[in-house]
């Protein structure tokens, strides 16, 4: 969330980046409310002034009479209070509502635009487009013509948007998890299996809605717990109502988790197959830092995109997200989008967003620093190193040769023992 002293001192400018977001958000009622709130807080505690003082006064009554008048004060005061109390509380809870859909401040720099066709280009990677003297099958035709992917299977067993990887796309999606862990490993990161569940104030304090009509989260019923999305809400939980020394600080934090997400509304050729799924496996990159780091740190995470896709071989272009495209935590976010063969056009593969103290506000997350008193928000960041099922989606067009068999990238091949897949 917004610092609220940010957003009273702010109003217009909140205001005009809600609109750039396409977010509706009640930034004046917001306002309104605030000092509704802190006028009802003052009421409430002259009310409760007032009963102590006549609570401490009955004992000097010099009369019953007088006691009991002034008992009675004491109730009518007590239930005055108790009113002012229920109003106030409705009133922070509707202040609360409208503060959560308040949408972090972007990036100045950001473009700005009501969607994804407003983002824009920065730079290509090293890997050019390739040209082919055949035509190109899409993934789903090559994992049929392999007997690499079971969509029928896993549509049998759990539902449409679940699959089965077989033979070497099982040994593929392990040379992929090896590949990136090692990479951010070396780059100083500390490899982490997360849950596959979190508690929903851990979702909601990085951002993620766990019920409702706009979910894309899969909750468990009966539960305080939802299936997460990425491996970003249980390391961002991590220090959920925490304080850490400064000098801790920065925190680089490499996730391998499992990934849930209810896509809805997603249909259509080009999210078929592996693209757009219900459940895959993802590699994330979360940091932790202090506000001034934050800005070199999302850089740092770009680079280590960047890296390991052009180790793999993989063309990609970097997108800076427009404004309307952004996720209501991110202050600015870049995306990697690989060129596929089978779409004849880029799809988005990474993402890494700073989302500055947004997330830490929300989650309580702070730092110390030794000698000065009072505590400071975190900046928290996120990075997708390799989400394997659009990673393979990419490989596997790519890579597809004449013969119809498919050439293992050179970086993953001492962890898949073979360098080509054929029937």
């Amino acid at each position: 969330m917004l610092d609220r002293k940010y957003i009273l001192e702010n109003l217009e400018a909140v205001k005009e980046n809600c609109r750039n977001r396409n977010v509706h958000a009640e930034v004046d009622r917001f306002a309104e409310l605030e000092e509704l709130r802190r006028e009802k807080q003052r009421r409430a505690e002259e009310l409760n002034r007032e009963s102590n003082a006549v609570s401490k006064s009955i004992g000097q009554a010099k009369t019953p009479e007088e006691r009991e008048e002034r008992k009675e004060q004491g109730r009518a005061l007590r239930e005055q209070a108790a009113a002012v109390k229920t109003e106030l509380d409705a009133i922070e809870a509707e202040l609360d509502q409208i503060w959560r859909s308040i949408p972090n401040m972007a990036h100045p720099d950001a473009p700005i635009g009501d969607d994804d066709t407003c983002n824009t280009t920065r730079e290509y990677g090293a890997t050019p487009v390739p040209t082919y003297d055949f035509t190109p099958l899409d993934h789903v035709e090559l994992a049929e013509k392999l007997d690499l992917i079971d969509f029928e299977g896993g549509a049998r067993v759990t539902g449409s948007g679940f699959y089965f990887l077989k033979n070497e796309a099982v040994l593929l999606e392990l040379a992929l998890q090896q590949f990136a862990v090692n990479t951010l490993v070396k780059a100083g990161f500390t490899p982490m299996t997360t849950p596959d569940l979190a508690k929903n104030e851990i979702l909601q304090g990085t951002g993620y809605i766990p019920r409702g009509n706009e979910t894309q989260i899969y909750s468990i019923e009966n539960t305080p717990l939802s299936m997460i999305a990425t491996a970003e809400i249980t390391l961002g939980g991590l220090l959920a109502g925490r304080t850490i020394d400064a000098e801790r600080l920065p925190i680089r934090l490499c996730g391998v988790s499992h990934c849930f997400r209810t896509e809805a509304g997603a249909a259509g050729r080009a999210s078929r197959g592996l693209y757009r799924v219900h459940q895959f496996t993802k590699i994330e990159m979360f940091a932790f830092t202090l506000p001034d780091q934050s800005e070199a740190m999302h850089q740092e995470l770009l680079s280590l995109e960047r890296k390991i896709f052009d180790e793999l071989g993989i063309p990609y272009r970097v997108v800076d997200t427009a404004t309307g495209d952004l996720g209501g935590p991110a202050y600015r976010k870049f995306d990697l989008e690989a060129w596929m063969p089978g779409r004849n056009e880029y799809g988005e593969v990474t993402s890494t967003s700073n989302c500055t103290d947004y997330q830490a506000r929300r989650l309580n997350a702070r730092y110390a620093v030794k000698g000065e008193k009072g505590t400071h928000f975190v900046h928290t960041l996120n990075g997708t190193a390799i989400a394997i099922s659009r990673a393979l989606v990419a490989i596997m067009e790519l890579y597809q040769q004449k013969d119809g068999s498919i050439a293992v990238p050179e970086a993953l091949r001492p962890y898949t023992g073979f360098d080509v897949i054929r029937r």
